[in-house]
């Protein structure tokens, strides 16, 4: 199985029924159905292109984003800030993401999540966590090319700092601090970028802002220059 751009999800992912109290929530949802039409309810799986350089990381599928559409960051509004961005910075091939058959392709960029199932109240618990960690582990893994990661809010770069851990990369997790904007050059070449997560609370309340957002993948930009 592969997303609409090519990205083939780790092996296991979308059949993925390893945390029962993500499955019966995302399931409760899909009853439910408040925006109409069949629901994905399943673990989400990466978007994007495997050649990519760049990869971006968010905490969890939103309950009537990605949960429903089954693509990461799409039919909600951290997706309507996320997507045209990418479009300005050359990553996306439109600025709109409505849905997996929509012809929307990335360039040298995946997006996925440390949790790939709606959480309760957008928060994974530990256990949840450590059991979607393998996942982001063969993500990273997938891409030969990758050298740039920009990592969503501290969930999502609290869950890579526990990869780096497992993998003596880093001796304790403090030794990755997020901070929006804050870069970490790792061993190997791989540069690490944190970034305020694009939610309509962030943005609402202006802990983030559109140039502050931009700035990131300013510097994104700057490491990854368009391919010819």
């Amino acid at each position: 199985m592969t997303t609409s751009s090519g990205i083939a999800p780790p092996a296991g992912l979308v059949d993925c029924r390893r945390c029962p109290r993500l499955v019966g929530h995302r399931e409760a949802i899909a009853r439910r159905g408040r925006s109409g039409g069949p629901y994905w309810s399943r673990p989400v799986p990466p978007f994007g292109d495997p050649a990519a350089r760049l990869l971006i990381v968010g905490l969890a599928p939103g309950a009537e984003g990605a949960n429903r559409t089954g693509r990461p960051f799409t039919g909600d509004a951290a997706g309507e800030v996320l997507y045209p961005t990418l479009y300005r910075f050359g990553f996306a091939g439109r600025p709109v993401s409505t849905g997996r058959d929509d012809g929307l392709h990335l360039s040298d960029c995946v997006i996925t999540n440390a949790v790939h199932c709606v959480p309760p109240d957008n928060r994974p618990a530990t256990e949840e966590f450590a059991a979607c960690l393998p996942y982001l582990a063969a993500m990273v893994d997938a891409l030969p090319d990758l050298r740039v990661i920009v990592l969503l809010g501290q969930g999502a770069a609290t869950q890579f700092a526990r990869l780096l851990k497992q993998r003596g990369e880093i001796p304790t997790l403090a030794a990755l601090p997020f901070g929006h904007g804050r870069v970490h050059e790792l061993p190997g070449g791989l540069t690490v970028i944190g970034s305020y997560h694009p939610s309509r609370y962030n943005l609402n309340t202006r802990r983030l802002t559109p140039a502050m957002f931009d700035a990131v993948f300013e510097e994104v930009r700057g490491r990854l220059p368009p391919r010819r």
